[in-house]
């Protein structure tokens, strides 16, 4: 199996156990989380061409993760 970028553990290593620590005391988090993770893995399989998707789905997909991303941060640093 590919390495996956992005993964939340890599865009915020300083943050790993609060990130393990939000999502499991915030249902809202974890959440968004999920959706991380599955939008992240969607980009990554269209980009490596594991997936058939139009250039206009890659990029409205990578916005969504970007809003996440944004989002999940915000919870981090507000948690802080």
């Amino acid at each position: 199996m590919s390495h996956t970028p992005h993964e939340l553990a890599e865009e915020f290593p300083d943050k790993v156990d609060l990130i393990s620590q939000l999502r499991s005391s915030d249902a809202h988090f974890a959440k968004l989380c999920t959706e991380y993770h599955d939008v992240n893995r969607a980009v990554h399989r269209a980009e490596e061409r594991i997936e058939a998707v139009s250039p206009t789905a890659e990029d409205e997909m990578r916005r969504r993760r970007m809003q996440l991303k944004d989002e999940i941060y915000g919870m981090l640093t507000a948690a802080v």
